[in-house]
């Protein structure tokens, strides 16, 4: 007998290991495809909080609309029509930065160009943006962690209370790609791909200008003491704002006003250049002194609490990624911060915070099996709590 299954496992074919990058996209995929049916269940248990006005096929869907909410609209609208500028109007759409729906528009034609089609493009890209940025992040950690560290802190990237906008019609999952992706090339003295990933970072999301002095740093700080490097990291810093730069002669080509696309954002109530810490400390202050009350009472005050408790945390981690990692990798959380935070506005401070790599790096680097499981499952709790809240139309984005 056991010759015989010694012959019959000679039989079997051999596959050769898929390497770790791989192996992290593929579960990546997976985790995309469990979140989706969480996502569903919540949908069909629990009534929608409003109607949002639109849905991905041209009839409501249980599955296919938690894909596509908010501002899933306005990327679906580029997409398809472009742009178009409306005078001291919220009709204008120039508050969103091009890389992500000028991609959602390319491969939406190449589906067949029907409105579900633009949707359906606009999920795969960001699946597809979140698949290639773990493997990325699981590099940029092993410059820093080991193999163990490295891999949770892909973990807690992925199930971060906010990350669920890494698998929806939103530019999350592409911003966080770029971002990663050029801490990456810096840091390794890669010039010619830190640029473009710059460049794309800064057409994808206005904040994205906010994060080149930071990537500079580490650029610097990564070509020690050969002047052809820094050199190099000064040009690659500097080809970042191409990005921006191309977006803003489009928005002078078609308004007038190469800025039109801050002026836009401010139409939408956010007015960036205020103190940051305000908010913060006012919601801070309702949640000492009449915490059950503010909850209970005040619509927004659920969702403004977990955005700004979200950001609250990570400027507090801030010190710790300083001593930990350096100046480079604090300012990349600081300045990714600055800018929401002064704009007034809590909604979308949770997303902001989602793709600031140096977060989970740093709790990928902690000590103690017992420290990760209480705050892997804190991280998937909150998560699993975002997820049915922006799937079922809650004003949390």
């Amino acid at each position: 007998m056991a010759d015989l299954t010694r012959d019959h496992a000679s039989f079997m074919p051999r596959f050769p290991a898929l390497p770790i990058e791989a192996r992290i996209v593929v579960l990546a995929l997976c985790f995309r495809m469990v979140t989706a049916i969480v996502g569903f269940l919540a949908n069909v248990t629990i009534p929608d909080y409003q109607d949002q006005g639109f849905s991905v096929l041209p009839q409501p869907n249980p599955f296919w609309d938690r894909f596509a909410r908010y501002d899933s609209g306005w990327y679906h609208s580029i997409a398809e029509d472009g742009y178009s500028f409306v005078e001291g109007r919220r009709l204008s759409n120039l508050a969103f930065f091009p890389l992500y729906p000028v991609l959602v528009g390319a491969v939406g034609r190449l589906f067949g160009g029907a409105q579900e089609d633009y949707y359906f493009a606009g999920i795969v890209i960001s699946w597809l943006s979140f698949a290639a940025a773990m493997p990325l992040l699981y590099r940029l950690a092993r410059l820093d962690l080991p193999h163990d560290g490295a891999v949770r802190a892909m973990a807690y990237a992925a199930v971060f209370p906010s990350a669920y906008f890494f698998g929806v019609v939103y530019s999350e999952a592409l911003f966080l790609l770029t971002l990663v992706g050029a801490a990456l090339a810096f840091r390794t003295k890669h010039w010619m791909l830190a640029a473009i990933a710059a460049g794309a970072m800064t057409a994808t999301r206005v904040n994205g200008v906010m994060f080149l002095p930071a990537l500079g740093w580490l650029g610097w700080h990564a070509a020690g003491s050969s002047a052809r490097d820094r050199a190099s990291a000064v040009g690659a810093t500097a080809a970042g704002l191409m990005g921006i730069g191309a977006y803003s002669w489009f928005n002078y080509l078609i308004s007038g006003n190469p800025f039109e696309w801050y002026h836009s954002i401010t139409r939408w109530g956010y007015y960036p250049g205020g103190n940051p810490f305000l908010g913060l400390l006012a919601i801070g202050r309702e949640l000492l002194t009449r915490p059950m009350q503010f909850i209970i009472s005040e619509p927004m005050a659920p969702y403004d609490t977990l955005n700004a408790l979200t950001a609250a945390a990570a400027l507090c981690l801030v010190p710790f990624i300083w001593r930990r990692f350096g100046f480079g990798y604090a300012a990349v959380v600081l300045l990714g911060l600055v800018l929401p935070l002064s704009s007034g506005q809590y909604e979308g401070l949770g997303r902001y915070c989602s793709v600031l790599f140096p977060l989970p790096i740093l709790l990928g680097g902690l000590k103690g099996e017992t420290r990760h499981l209480g705050l892997i499952t804190s991280f998937v709790l909150f998560y699993s709590l975002g997820l049915v809240l922006f799937g079922n139309v809650h004003p949390l984005f």
